[in-house]
């Protein structure tokens, strides 16, 4: 869960990963400009074409955890109630603060959210992709948070 600094380089990159408590919060409006990329003509099945999933899932994927919540705030709140993909983003954002909790060593905190994860990703398709991703690629990256956890002895 290290930061490469690698982010594609049509999303702002922070520069530094927030950590409540531990780092300075960015300012208010940082991540206005890729939300702003999620409005209310998108399509739900084009969601997964925004500025905002798309930087939501790189900053995810290199440990910029608050700021991918913070961007696929916006996707969550455009995808329609009870839909798959609104159960998606739902997902990836506690994942996203699973991986945060434990960054702060809050390793019950991540175990509850990881259950939650599951929770939301049981209300998407299991045969095909919601927002270009599949439930088992999710349910993977979890496991890793959790095996993350277990390889650090945190878990004790």
């Amino acid at each position: 869960m290290s930061r490469s600094h690698n982010l594609n380089a049509r999303f702002p990159v922070p520069s530094h990963a927030y950590v409540p408590g531990q780092t300075a919060r960015h300012p208010e409006n940082w991540f206005d400009a890729i939300k702003a990329s999620v409005t209310q003509d998108v399509p739900v099945a084009e969601l997964d074409q925004t500025e905002a999933w798309q930087a939501g899932l790189e900053y995810l994927a290199e440990g910029y955890f608050w700021e991918c919540h913070e961007v696929l705030e916006a996707v969550w709140l455009q995808a329609p109630e009870g839909s798959p993909e609104r159960a998606m983003t739902q997902g990836i954002i506690q994942l996203a603060n699973a991986r945060l909790k434990v960054r702060m060593r809050r390793p019950r905190a991540a175990l509850r959210l990881c259950d939650m994860v599951k929770g939301h990703l049981a209300r998407c398709p299991a045969d095909r992709q919601t927002l270009g991703l599949t439930v088992q690629d999710v349910l993977q990256w979890t496991q890793d948070t959790r095996d993350h956890l277990q390889r650090g002895n945190i878990l004790q």
